[in-house]
């Protein structure tokens, strides 16, 4: 578990997370959330984005990295509590209240370098094994669309997953992927085969949260766009 900061201090005592008016959880997804192993701070792209928003808004707030499966339960479950950078699909519309989006997200097939296979589209590959990771959006899609699926308990686990031949393909983020394989030395093993699909992160919130609020969140997304802090923000990722 790794907090930014702490609302207050009282004598060198830190208040506990129930003293923040807003609660924000995510994972180690990078570029978008990027969590320093020896800190637990949390940057990244969509991390400065929501940042910024907060300062903007006035909120007093914590940022906490999790694994995402329990992120994403803690903000269906607590009022006061947001999750990011989290798809917005169909099955999830429901969950939350939505503030955003934050980014776009190229989902992405990858392939052992040395595969003789070439699949170019989703039907090419029903008769596979794809891998992903528990509680993401991707593997959710597959699920619905009756994939077979092998799936982790982190998305960094994947590519010597595959390697080993534990599955057939790789589904991710783009940009997820290919900060792992650089991560993981392994970026002349493993190639890119075709996007399948594109889907926008947001920031999304217990359902119990004030809509005056999440219109108030959206409204300041909008102008930070338009004022070109965004754009700003992005470019210092690419």
């Amino acid at each position: 578990m790794a907090i930014l900061r702490f609302c207050v201090f009282i004598l060198g005592i830190s208040l506990p997370l129930s003293c923040w008016s807003e609660i924000l959880v995510t994972e180690d997804y990078s570029p978008f959330n990027i969590v320093n192993p020896k800190t637990g701070e949390v940057t990244g792209l969509s991390t400065e984005k929501v940042q910024e928003l907060m300062r903007r808004a006035g909120e007093k707030y914590s940022i906490t990295a999790y694994p995402w499966a329990r992120s994403i339960q803690m903000a269906q479950n607590n009022p006061d509590t947001c999750v990011f950078s989290t798809s917005r699909t169909p099955g999830r519309e429901q969950l939350y209240k939505w503030v955003g989006p934050l980014v776009k997200n190229n989902w992405v097939i990858f392939a052992r370098a040395d595969d003789t296979r070439h699949p170019k589209t989703l039907e090419d590959l029903r008769i596979y094994t794809i891998g992903s990771y528990r509680n993401d959006a991707i593997a959710e899609y597959f699920s619905l669309k009756g994939f077979n699926t092998e799936l982790a308990s982190t998305d960094a686990d994947n590519p010597r997953k595959m390697l080993a031949g534990r599955f057939d393909f790789w589904a991710s983020g783009e940009l997820l992927g290919w900060e792992i394989l650089k991560q993981q030395g392994l970026t002349k093993m493993v190639v890119q085969l075709f996007t399948f699909n594109q889907t926008e992160m947001y920031l999304a919130c217990n359902t119990t949260m004030s809509q005056a609020k999440i219109e108030k969140w959206n409204q300041i997304l909008k102008e930070m766009d338009k004022d070109g802090t965004s754009a700003a923000i992005e470019k210092r990722y690419k």
